[in-house]
């Protein structure tokens, strides 16, 4: 293997170390700013988000259907608000879209 890339694979475990180390050793005390509690309590929601909706559209043959899936995704758990039958509508939704396509 190039030399290269045992550099690469150490500088990136340095800086992932000193992301989760840093805070840990400089925050002691409980946060008590409500706009840092906020924003760090929203932070895995979007970090989910942005791995999980460019994977919707890109998961598909075509564009279009993930596009379709995710607006019928989004509708369906605004109205039902279940995991399955978002799920299952999403993935009828693409195969629909598939076929008409």
């Amino acid at each position: 293997m190039n030399r290269s890339v045992f550099i690469y694979i150490t500088i990136a475990a340095v800086v992932s170390l000193l992301i989760r180390a840093l805070p840990t050793t400089l925050l002691r005390r409980q946060i008590r700013n409500s706009f840092v509690r906020s924003f760090l309590y929203y932070v895995p929601y979007v970090t989910l988000s942005v791995m999980t909706f460019p994977a919707i559209t890109l998961a598909t043959k075509n564009p279009p259907a993930g596009y379709a899936a995710l607006i019928v995704g989004i509708i369906v758990a605004l109205v039902r608000k279940n995991l399955f039958e978002t799920a299952v509508m999403c993935c009828l939704t693409v195969l629909l879209t598939e076929f008409l396509i």
